[in-house]
């Protein structure tokens, strides 16, 4: 079998239908849909099951209590039969051309990793081209893993962080820094719905903690020397610039003391701006926002953000 994509499911009942059939009309015919039932409390599992009866041969299930998606997605890797891996979310969809051609440019190229960009759509209708790509700097498109897709053989024995959050970044970020070759397409082949509940915008100061755990399981199984270039991109990049944004924006009892911990994280890494190679290529307006944030000056930062912003509007 050439494809298996695994959807893990929570409350996913709105929206499912539309994802599900956006794979069952692949131009690729020859993949298995994985749906993952990750405990989800509303009627999901019906869903799921009605496919599973109507197209047996395409379509698997597994029921699950509720542990996360990063196990749920686990648990599809496991019963995947394809030589290629791709990963969905249960409230997105795909474009009809979307695995046949990544799977052609991971065959044309013998690439480990092909990655496309992303189309953001909002409920009014406005979209947004999300694009992570940046020449000669593949790590910069570790994120999301649903607009991926993974030559079996390579991940091998990789899995996804259990029990955290962050556990996309945990796993793309390992597996872009291992890749002998990723290939990137421009084409938004993947359709992002925005304004449901995700990592990337919570209300919980801590959760975004378990980066900073993530990041340490990353740091652990890198070459200390070949990857230090890269380990430090990813501090800068996910925890100063987007984490302590996020951290800066909310309100509530525990959001100093974890801006606090997000900052000395980084501090401990890279006790020097100036000398870091990464901080230095940054763009000037993102040096900025970085040395406040560095400074513990976030609340500045986002002033300026939010500046910037309106001058673009």
């Amino acid at each position: 079998m050439k494809l298996s994509v695994i959807i893990p499911v929570y409350k996913a009942e709105a929206f499912l239908n539309e994802c599900v059939d956006s794979l069952l009309g692949q131009t690729l015919r020859d993949m298995e849909i994985i749906l993952v039932d990750d405990g989800s409390p509303d009627g999901s599992g019906a869903i799921m099951a009605d496919y599973a009866a109507r197209f047996p041969e395409r379509v698997r299930t597994l029921t699950l209590s509720n542990g996360g998606q990063g196990r749920a997605r686990n648990r599809g890797m496991d019963l995947a039969r394809g030589e290629y891996l791709g990963f969905v979310d249960s409230d997105d969809y795909v474009v009809p051309e979307m695995y046949e051609t990544l799977v052609r440019a991971a065959e044309a190229g013998g690439a480990d990793i092909v990655d496309c960009s992303i189309e953001a759509f909002t409920p009014d209708g406005r979209t947004e081209l999300l694009r992570t790509w940046r020449e000669g700097k593949p790590v910069a498109a570790a994120g999301s893993a649903c607009n991926k897709l993974f030559r079996r053989a390579f991940v091998g024995e990789t899995r996804f962080p259990e029990g955290l959050k962050y556990e996309d970044f945990g796993f793309t970020a390992e597996l872009l820094l291992r890749s002998a070759k990723t290939v990137h397409l421009p084409d938004a082949l993947y359709r992002y719905r925005v304004g449901q509940p995700s990592t990337m915008h919570n209300a919980d100061s801590r959760m975004n903690l378990d980066l900073l755990e993530v990041m340490e399981g990353l740091r652990e199984r890198m070459d200390p020397e070949k990857d230090r270039d890269d380990f430090e991109f990813l501090l800068l990049n996910h925890v100063l610039l987007d984490a302590v944004k996020r951290v800066a924006a909310q309100e509530g009892p525990e959001r100093a003391e974890c801006l606090f911990l997000l900052r000395s994280y980084v501090k401990e890494h890279i006790p020097r701006l100036s000398a870091c190679r990464s901080f230095r290529e940054e763009s000037r307006n993102r040096r900025i926002v970085m040395r406040l944030n560095y400074l513990g000056l976030h609340d500045l930062a986002l002033k300026l953000l939010e500046l910037k912003g309106r001058t673009a509007d």
